[in-house]
Formats: structure tokens, sequence, C-alpha cells
């Protein structure tokens, strides 16, 4: 019973990642009649010494930083607000998941005309006498116009997320505080907030995952552009290893990723744990 999932792990994860890291140390390209040669650290030399790859670590980065409380933070208000009992919450839960379900591609499209200089953005700033930029077309704004729009994408997931995680607290606790006189900040700082702990913890390590793998709204909607200013590491791996066929350089970008994550998630976690397991 284990040999079909086995293979598929083997064949789509295990293998890839040891190619990786073979392919990291040759000069292989995608379509070549000479066979790949080891060059050991020269793919790195490159990578460390390109414009495009420091900008393109940059742009993941502020994203990620940007990304993380705003989406986790976003998603913990709607769940908060639908999580109380009162009439038409069934339908707003609905409402804010919708975008989850949809393709990131249809997201995206959506969101690329919305940016147009003529766009649905443009047009009801306009009515109340602002100018809007060119949202994609400037390099000031165009990594602001993918955080916002994926934002708004991913925290209808969270907030599901985030609601089963307010419902697991118990509700005698809001009782007691209730009699104790705390108000509504004191109830949340108090109870809410640290019987969430191990779902925040969860919350933050798939955001900030997830941000650092941003790819699909930067193919469709810019193209890592205007001016490098929203590249990021997998959108550069994959352009490197498809369109410029440099797959051992994409593979050196792909384990400079491998390697930002796992020490991200590390720090993460160990920040994130229980103060009992601290001890």
């Amino acid at each position: 019973m284990f040999v079909p999932a086995g293979v598929l792990i083997l064949t789509f994860l295990i293998v890839p990642v040891l190619l990786t890291f073979w392919l990291a140390f040759t000069n292989t390209r995608l379509v070549s009649p000479d066979p790949p040669q080891f060059i050991g650290l020269d793919n790195f030399a490159n990578l460390f010494t390109d414009d495009t790859f420091w900008a393109s670590l940059r742009n993941t980065i502020v994203f990620t930083i940007v990304i993380v409380p705003l989406q986790s933070g976003l998603a913990l208000v709607l769940a908060l607000l639908v999580n109380r009992r009162a009439r038409g919450t069934t339908f707003f839960r609905t409402v804010y998941f919708l975008p989850v379900v949809t393709s990131m591609v249809v997201v995206s499209m959506l969101w690329l005309f919305m940016y147009q200089k003529d766009g649905l953005i443009n047009v009801l700033l306009a009515k109340v006498g602002i100018s809007g930029p060119d949202w994609l077309g400037d390099p000031h704004w165009s990594l602001i116009a993918i955080i916002v729009m994926s934002a708004w994408q991913a925290m209808g997931f969270h907030m599901i997320i985030w609601l089963s995680g307010l419902q697991t607290i118990p509700a005698e606790l809001y009782e007691a505080a209730s009699l104790d006189g705390a108000s509504p900040w004191q109830k949340f700082a108090n109870v809410t907030w640290p019987g969430l702990r191990a779902t925040r913890t969860f919350i933050l390590i798939t955001i900030t995952i997830a941000a650092f793998g941003l790819f699909t709204q930067i193919n469709v909607m810019t193209q890592g552009g205007p001016l490098n200013s929203t590249t990021t590491l997998v959108f550069q791996a994959v352009r490197s290893g498809f369109q410029q066929q440099q797959t051992g350089y994409a593979s050196a970008i792909s384990l400079v990723f491998f390697v930002l994550v796992l020490v991200v998630t590390i720090i993460q976690t160990f920040l994130t744990r229980d103060k009992e397991a601290r001890r």
C-alpha cells in the first residue's frame, strides 16, 4: 500500500532535490549537445555577483516581511468578526473564502486589469480626486501592488485556520473574564491571544514559506519588472532554468533558496515554540 505514494514521493520530491544538489555544481543546460561538466562553485560565484540575484533576494525578503504580519493580521480580524453568533456570518465566511478557491492565475489576471492606468482602482481613486499611479509600471508601486493582491487572495484561508483556533478556546474563560470586569481588549490579550499559541505558530510558518515561494503573481502580472522591482528568487530560478536554459545556474539559485527557507523556518519555530519546551 505504500508503493504508489512512495513512488510519487521518490519521483517528484527526493530525486529532484538530489538532482538540484548535483546540478548546482555543473554547467548543465536544458538543451545542449555538450555533456554537463563539474565546475565547482562557479555558479555560486556568478550568483553572488549578479545584481539581479540581489534584487530578487531583496524583493523576496521585503515581500515576506510585509505580507506575514499583514496577511495574518487581516485574517485574524476577519476570524474575530465571523466568529460571532450573528445572522449572516455563514455568508461572510463563504465570501471571504472565495478568493482562496479561485485559481491564482485567474485572480492575477483580474487584478492585472484592475491595476491598469485606466483600470477600476484608478477610476475609483479619480472619483475622490486622487490621481492613481501606474501600479505595475512604476518600480516604486509594483511590489506594493503585488503585496496587496496577495494578502487579499490568501487571507480567507488563514481566516479559517484562525477561526478553528478561536473555537477551541473554552467559553468559560470568557465568562470568568466578564465576571472580573475585563474589557474586550483585556479579554483578547489575556484569553484569546494566549489560546491561539499553536494556531499562530502554524499560520506564521505557512505564510512565511508561501511568501518565499512567490511566483505565479509575478509570472502573470509583471514578469519581474519594471527594472527587476518584482523579481523573486523562485521567478529568477524558473526564468534562468527554462527561458535562459541555464539549468545549473537555476539549481544554484534553488539551493540558496532552500537554505534560506530552512534557516528562516528553524528560527521562526524556535522563537514561537512554547515556553515549557524552551525549559
